[in-house]
């Protein structure tokens, strides 16, 4: 496939001024997001990147839109795990209402650059090197491994090694100052807890971008269609964080649902480099068999989750954690799944 320098300049036009809207609502406005916006904002995102989907499944042709509608879709899934950690973040720091809208978007434009870099570096690296889908393979098996051994519990954002090292270095004041990053107290320039909010969630996007960019990987190898995938599941997160956020303790069967389509996508990569570089006769799944199971996996994951909690309203959702950390003391009086 060829993507002239015009479908990608237009493209990401679009993109910046989608991402510049958010900013300007931000900045000029901050607000406590409700219901009602959270929902226009939400379709509208969606609508945008279905759109998008269309002209490209039109102009390109069914088997490179079904990718991007699949590639879309997983990004979609592992943004919604963004959120259970935005939340965290959120919760940890005590973010006022009226900044979150702020903070979401400097998030997902930290997302969106973080994901571009990584996908240069991943296309770049498949073009020369078809073990990568082995290693991208491999990568995703252990994630899905360590994230169902660890779905019940949520990453421990104060034992940040970045966030640790920002409150050692750098002064902060007690107070958010009005949504500033950094104010001027007695002649010393300090830093606002807003700071190391960014700093959190920009770590934590950076975690993120090493497992969704593999996984968009294994359903397609089109630099342009990872891109897009990403941006447009990555431009919607911060409406639908208002929307949902209420909902995210119910899906409490989300993190295993994630684990089994990264656990899906790495085999499907290795089937793919087995393919390729050992046998030829090796069976590789088909786009539409990673849509149809992807499908499947997020519609059984989000009904099991609104049965479990509507039989018991005390289970609660986690985020899951790639690594194990001891439970704070309020956490051992939670009912896990």
């Amino acid at each position: 496939m060829t993507i002239t320098p015009l479908v990608w300049g237009v493209t990401i036009a679009i993109i910046i001024a989608l991402l510049a809207i958010d900013l300007i609502v931000a900045a000029v406005k901050p607000h406590r997001v409700g219901f009602k916006e959270a929902t226009a904002w939400s379709v509208f995102y969606i609508a945008v990147a279905i759109g998008f989907g269309v002209w490209f499944t039109y102009t390109f042709g069914g088997e490179l839109g079904t990718q991007y509608f699949a590639g879309y879709l997983v990004e979609k899934s592992l943004s919604v795990d963004n959120l259970f950690v935005f939340v965290i973040i959120m919760t940890t720091f005590a973010v006022p209402e009226k900044h979150q809208h702020k903070v979401l978007t400097f998030g997902i434009v930290l997302a969106l650059i973080m994901r571009a870099i990584f996908i240069a570096l991943g296309a770049t690296l498949l073009s020369l090197f078809s073990v990568v889908f082995l290693l991208f393979g491999l990568l995703l098996i252990f994630t899905a491994i360590q994230l169902f051994r660890h779905r019940d519990q949520d990453p421990d954002i104060e034992d940040n090694v970045v966030v640790k090292g920002a409150r050692r270095l750098l002064p902060v004041t007690d107070d958010y100052v009005e949504g500033k990053l950094t104010t001027r107290i007695d002649g010393r320039r300090m830093v606002t807890p807003l700071f190391l909010v960014l700093i959190a969630i920009g770590s934590i996007d950076l975690l993120f971008a090493l497992d969704s960019i593999p996984a968009v990987f294994g359903v397609t190898e089109e630099p342009f269609i990872v891109f897009t995938a990403n941006a447009f599941a990555l431009l919607g997160l911060r409406a639908l964080f208002f929307l949902v956020q209420g909902l995210l303790d119910r899906l409490v069967y989300l993190s295993t649902g994630l684990s089994l389509i990264l656990a899906f996508i790495g085999v499907k990569l290795i089937l793919h480099w087995l393919h390729v570089d050992i046998n030829p006769a090796v069976p590789e799944i088909p786009t539409l068999v990673s849509l149809g199971v992807i499908l499947v996996v997020l519609a059984v994951t989000t009904v099991a989750s609104l049965i479990k909690t509507r039989n018991d309203p005390s289970a609660k959702a986690h985020a899951g954690s790639i690594r194990a950390h001891k439970p704070k003391p309020s956490e051992g009086s939670d009912t896990h799944r």
